[in-house]
């Protein structure tokens, strides 16, 4: 009953830093931090599941303590009712607090719903122990408590890991990238969209940067045109900022080149890891090829497979340079397109 005391007193603190990290990430930007204060959130979530460890390594010493050195406990009808009242409390805090970080996209939030949830059952235990101990004088403190430990431990690790990996920088949500080169492929210029590129400023922030494939034939103003709608139609119904949009030129008026790209597209694709080939453009007044591939990570040396498909290419066509761009599945798990 003291370390449930004590947990709770920690949950009490960490419901101040999550307030606390909740005002300062809705800050506006400034000129110290133009893109605002959204990350703060992933930075009071991680100390949330440093608490939540913390907490449950503490019960866990504690109990291994009892364990060896048992003690016969005593209970107050009053102790109990205050454990009956406070498992009620905060299991529907809990699930409230949970409930609208996931509608908001708050880790925080989410983190400290998921503590509150795990000191109900940490509550709970305590008022079953107690209450087997009075019908039946069995002490089953120690070894339950020993046991919710190692899941609240557990809960503590995964929170961490995952708010770790927001902050160093994962793949963005591959239905995300879906809905956006949805947008982009809809208008009839775009051939393709590609290097779909996220950054998160937190929850629901983004800036974005692309590359779509468009016909040569298009002018500097179409092609402005095309980029400026492009960027309303993305922000108006995801509201993410595209910062960037980069353009390839398709050849479209030569047949030869048509055919090169395909007998090259070839040469590329008999090698397992190669994912995506974008971006082929064929210069034939400074006979230069140059184009993109998309590399999966599973491939032990990128750069390798790179030089040998750039030789196989030479090979096939001596009288070009070839340019090869090694590109990143950076924010979608692209499937190998041919």
């Amino acid at each position: 009953m003291t370390l449930d005391a004590v947990n709770n007193l920690s949950d009490a603190g960490s419901s101040i830093i999550t307030i606390v990290g909740t005002k300062l990430a809705a800050k506006p930007a400034d000129r110290q931090h133009p893109f605002g204060y959204g990350r703060i959130e992933y930075l009071t979530a991680a100390i949330i599941a440093v608490i939540v460890l913390y907490a449950g390594i503490t019960s866990l010493s504690e109990s291994i303590q009892k364990i060896i050195h048992p003690e016969t406990p005593s209970y107050s009808m009053l102790a109990l009712t205050i454990i009956t009242v406070g498992v009620l409390v905060k299991y529907g805090l809990g699930k409230y607090v949970k409930k609208n970080g996931q509608m908001v996209h708050s880790d925080s939030l989410i983190n400290s719903g998921q503590d509150a949830l795990l000191d109900a059952v940490i509550s709970a235990s305590t008022l079953a122990a107690a209450v087997i101990f009075i019908l039946f004088h069995v002490s089953l403190e120690a070894y339950l408590g020993a046991v919710i430990s190692v899941f609240i431990i557990k809960s503590g690790l995964e929170m961490l890991r995952d708010t770790l990996s927001q902050i160093l920088g994962q793949r963005a949500d591959p239905s995300l990238i879906v809905k956006i080169k949805k947008i982009t492929d809809s208008f009839p210029e775009v051939h393709g969209t590609y290097d779909v590129v996220l950054q998160d400023y937190g929850p629901d922030y983004y800036t974005g940067s692309l590359h779509i494939e468009v016909d040569d034939t298009l002018t500097a103003c179409d092609i402005d045109r095309l980029n400026k709608q492009i960027t309303y139609r993305v922000y108006e119904e995801l509201n993410i900022i595209l910062t960037a949009i980069s353009v390839y030129a398709v050849n479209t008026q030569d047949e030869t080149i048509i055919t090169m790209r395909k007998t090259i597209a070839d040469i590329a694709f008999r090698h397992e890891n190669i994912l995506q080939m974008h971006g082929f453009y064929v210069d034939q007044s400074e006979k230069v090829i140059r184009f993109d591939l998309v590399i999966s990570f599973d491939e032990p040396d990128r750069m390798a497979l790179c030089q040998t498909i750039r030789s196989e290419v030479q090979k096939a066509y001596p009288d070009y340079k070839i340019y090869i761009v090694v590109d990143n599945d950076i924010s979608e798990l692209i499937q190998k397109d041919a």
